[in-house]
């Protein structure tokens, strides 16, 4: 996950505290996707899971969930993200979501929104989820074509706006398509009339159903008009004293694209964020980010369904993950990956860590073959960032 309101703030704090560097590396354990559930009352077109409004054999369960998680805390995993499917649809949720902030989980769900109502929200607000995030893919008729679902936008609407009046930390979610940028706009505007805390943008990702409609992934173009107008809304909100939460996944290539962003308009704050963005290190797939899918088989992260490293019947994730006889996973731990063609020659590896190696592999069938996703031209990952002139 690129956090771009948390960069610029570094670029907005006074000197002394702006010098301040990231914290390098990442905690002992990675952030845990857990898709707890495959059932979801949707069939959204670029769907991760492949998920259908059904359940599905061979789900672990409410035991098997909490000696997991036992191991989690004790490796050092500091949070949890509860997925599906749709995690409404699992009875069991809310135990499980009261035990992971025992535990001292980070505690975030993941859902669609749509099964948020008035008959639940007071169970969601018990549970006290540091983290909300919502599904939106366009406005009303957008959304609902992406969704699969007529009233899908109103009834998510309703969730995000019943967890923001319970006092929950609420987001949008919007993977961003060909189809849908041209109302990123519009959503940004729905955030500040909603006065939502966050908003995540998604690239398109090539995995599963979002693999069949990756011929609607954004044009370069758009996808750099998109990443100009979320930079440029943060720093706005910024200066203007009222900051917003706005980040991104699954295209590391926003934070060089920011570096560049910076070096036009304050070229004097340049060094400075990029000292920042080589102590993140980009792409965490394998490191600090992993998935467990409903049936405990464990990935690099959640657009890995097709590689499964291990199961946590047969193994602890706490053996699973840092195993690396799996040459995926050795390759993803390495420091700089293995990448190639233009990913390898990209002046700025270290910063994005060759990216989304999931696009590589879907597109190529190696796992370390050039992101077809870098929007970044032959000029930008080749030049120092340096000072530049000012724009006119």
């Amino acid at each position: 996950m690129f956090r771009i309101t948390q960069h610029l703030q570094a670029l907005a704090a006074p000197p002394a505290a702006a010098r301040r560097p990231a914290a390098a590396g990442g905690p002992p354990g990675p952030v845990v996707i857990w898709n707890l559930i495959r059932r979801c009352n949707l069939t959204c077109r670029h769907c991760y899971a492949l998920s259908t409004d059904s359940d599905f054999a061979g789900e672990l369960s409410t035991d098997e969930v909490f000696t997991v998680m036992d191991d989690l805390r004790a490796f050092g995993v500091p949070a949890l993200i509860l997925s599906g499917g749709e995690p409404l649809l699992r009875p069991d949720l809310f135990e499980i979501s009261h035990h992971a902030k025992e535990l001292g989980f980070y505690t975030a769900l993941s859902t669609n929104g749509t099964l948020i109502d008035e008959h639940n929200i007071e169970a969601i607000a018990a549970v006290g989820y540091h983290y909300v995030g919502i599904s939106i893919d366009g406005l009303r008729a957008t959304h609902d074509r992406f969704r699969r679902l007529d009233g899908g936008f109103d009834a998510a609407l309703r969730g995000l706006r019943l967890c923001r009046d319970h006092g929950l930390k609420v987001g949008l979610r919007f993977t961003l398509t060909r189809d849908n940028a041209v109302e990123l706009p519009a959503l940004l505007e729905l955030m500040e009339e909603e006065r939502i805390d966050k908003f995540y943008l998604s690239h398109l990702n090539y995995a599963d159903r979002g693999n069949k409609h990756r011929d609607d992934d954004a044009h370069h173009r758009l996808t750099r008009q998109a990443m100009d107008l979320l930079f440029e809304t943060a720093w706005r909100r910024i200066l203007d004293g009222h900051p917003v939460e706005m980040v991104t996944g699954n295209n590391d290539a926003d934070g060089v694209y920011l570096l560049h962003w910076v070096r036009r308009r304050m070229p004097e704050k340049v060094d400075l964020l990029e000292k920042r963005l080589r102590n993140w290190g980009g792409n965490a797939s394998g490191l600090h980010v992993a998935n467990i899918d409903n049936r405990g088989h464990v990935h690099p992260d959640t657009m890995w369904w097709h590689h499964d490293l291990g199961s946590v019947r047969e193994r602890p994730f706490s053996a699973v993950w840092p195993d690396t006889a799996d040459p995926l996973m050795a390759g993803l731990k390495q420091r700089p990956r293995p990448v190639t063609g233009r990913c390898a020659r990209c002046a700025f590896l270290a910063i994005c860590n060759g990216n989304t190696r999931v696009r590589a592999h879907q597109m190529s069938g190696d796992y370390w073959a050039e992101d077809p996703g870098c929007y970044l031209t032959e000029t930008e990952i080749t030049s120092p960032v340096g000072a530049a002139p000012r724009p006119r």
